[in-house]
């Protein structure tokens, strides 16, 4: 379904471990906007919907709402720290076309 790289792992479970309350998981979706018509979302939870698709992966949880499976499946996330910045990087199969910045797509 959603793979994570060994970076984006540690950095989610550094995000969850750093959160004031409780966290249920990370939310990965699908929403609309972007240049280039739909972006990812990300956030911590403090409690998961009925209908949500849950994946734990290695020391982390992520929650995906059912209209977002389709458009995530196979999707790679990476985190990169760099000088240049930091943050998610993702990797989409179901992306046919993508922004130049990597943070919206089109199905």
């Amino acid at each position: 379904m959603i793979n994570l790289t060994a970076q984006a792992e540690q950095a989610i479970h550094r995000f969850i471990q750093g959160a004031e309350g409780q966290v249920a998981g990370l939310r990965v979706a699908v929403a609309g906007g972007g240049c280039s018509g739909l972006q990812y979302a990300l956030r911590l939870e403090s409690s998961q919907e009925e209908d949500d698709l849950v994946l734990t992966i290695g020391s982390v949880t992520l929650l995906v709402d059912p209209l977002s499976v389709p458009s995530l499946d196979g999707c790679n996330i990476d985190f990169v720290d760099s000088l240049a910045g930091s943050g998610f990087q993702f990797s989409n199969p179901n992306a046919k076309t993508q922004c130049g910045c990597g943070k919206s797509f089109a199905a």
